[in-house]
């Protein structure tokens, strides 16, 4: 029965390092090759193990500097990303596995008679109580890790946008809290104080605390810069359509004008087919794309001018007179970024395969829009976008998302048999 629980407990052991690690690796990216991330995880269980023990100097110290070393020459990332990872990680690891030994140690002394200071005059039953309560204490703190890593893997995945050296610097001295305090309470304190356990809490709490703060601190930031982007958009929409109108009435006297110069006689041949071909152009422009909304024939007319410099087939068939109630930013931030992303993905397709269609209507109290486009086969994984300032242009369905919430709407995405759909349905209010 020992060996199997010894058996049980070592597998433990193993599962716990190996949930912190995936942390660890959703926190900070590795190093490559893929030989450098088996030796990452073999040194795993000699630091999220460690043994701690009250006035333990070198328990508390020898696994801050392991973590300092493990990071710098297994992660990737600024030094200023790794100190906060070090800084998250280190106490709570600390904490926890300071609690769950000090509570299994006083749990098991109570159980049976043993003396605290020798192994002398132990028992099997003595061993086997041991090991038992061991176990039980190995598995609630994997079963600990395991719910630490739920919570906390959609913060972890957030901070991985990339902040400021000044937030990330902010981030790294709130949680000099939590360092300094496990710090000194474990290696001051005599073992005896309870004062030693809520202060262990506070510890884990505040170093998680640290995971949401940047997290925040990465949202409110790419909020910031999206709520920008969509403001310029808008005064743009603005200056476009008086601009718009106003060359709009200009070509519509230039075509009367050339009407009357081709009416007339004794003109040559060059100057009757270069009159004829300005008809033709401003024709071409008079075949004015009307949605039934001012700022989406803006938007609509921009992104079809730019899917044919790019040799895109842009179809729209677009009926939006019932959307009033849209704010014109909305109407921006819906079908600009997801025509942006349709064109986006259309040039990494052969000139054939690149297809856009956009539909938009009323059907009876919902207004549905959809935009579809082919794609290449794979997606990125976690719908990143494949441009190399991701912060500034990772959020264009975020976007999308929020302003559709805004007026109790859906928005879905599929991706199937090389095509990605993208559909809006907005209820219209009475």
């Amino acid at each position: 029965m020992i060996r199997l629980l010894d058996l049980i407990s070592f597998l433990l052991l193993w599962g716990n390092a190996l949930v912190i690690f995936r942390m660890l690796r959703t926190f900070l990216p590795m190093r490559k090759p893929f030989v450098l991330e088996i030796g990452a995880f073999l040194i795993c269980p000699m630091l999220f193990n460690v043994v701690v023990y009250s006035n333990d100097l070198a328990g508390l110290l020898w696994p801050l500097v392991g973590f300092i070393l493990y990071i710098a020459l297994f992660y990737k990332g600024g030094w200023m990303e790794k100190l906060t990872a070090v800084m998250v990680f280190y106490p709570a690891v600390i904490a926890v596995n300071y609690l769950m030994e000090d509570t299994g140690s006083r749990l098991f002394f109570r159980l049976t008679d043993a003396p605290g200071y020798t192994y002398d005059g132990w028992t099997r039953e003595t061993w086997l109580v041991s090991t038992f309560v061991h176990t039980c204490f190995l598995l609630l703190r994997m079963l600990f890790w395991l719910a630490a890593s739920i919570v906390l893997r959609k913060y972890l995945l957030q901070i991985m946008k990339k902040l400021t050296p000044r937030m990330w610097m902010l981030v790294d001295i709130l949680l000099l809290a939590p360092v300094v305090s496990i710090f000194t309470i474990i290696y001051f304190m005599p073992e005896e104080m309870a004062i030693v356990y809520p202060i262990c809490g506070a510890a884990i709490f505040s170093s998680f605390g640290g995971i949401y703060l940047a997290a925040y601190i990465s949202n409110s930031l790419k909020t910031e810069y999206g709520a920008r982007e969509l403001e310029m958009k808008l005064a743009y929409l603005h200056d476009k359509v008086s601009e718009e109108e106003r060359v709009r009435s200009i070509y519509h006297d230039m075509k009367n004008h050339l009407l009357v110069l081709e009416a007339q006689e004794g003109h040559s041949k060059e100057v009757g087919a270069s009159i004829e071909k300005l008809r033709e152009e401003i024709e071409d422009y008079e075949a004015y794309y009307h949605t039934g909304n001012d700022f989406l024939d803006i938007i609509i007319r921009d992104k079809m001018k730019k899917a044919r410099e790019k040799q895109i087939d842009f179809q729209a068939v677009i009926r939006f007179e019932a959307s009033d109630f849209l704010e014109p930013l909305d109407i921006s931030a819906i079908f600009g970024n997801a025509l942006d992303n349709a064109i986006e993905a259309s040039e990494k397709l052969s000139e054939s395969m690149r297809l856009i269609t956009a539909k938009a209507s009323r059907i009876h109290d919902m207004l549905v829009v959809a935009v579809e486009n082919n794609m290449m086969m794979e997606l990125p994984r976690e719908r990143k976008t494949s441009k190399e300032d991701a912060f500034l242009h990772g959020f264009g369905l975020s976007n999308i998302e929020k302003a559709v919430e805004k007026y109790d709407g859906q928005c879905t995405v599929k991706a199937r048999d090389g095509k990605f759909v993208l559909k809006v349905m907005i209820p219209i209010p009475e």
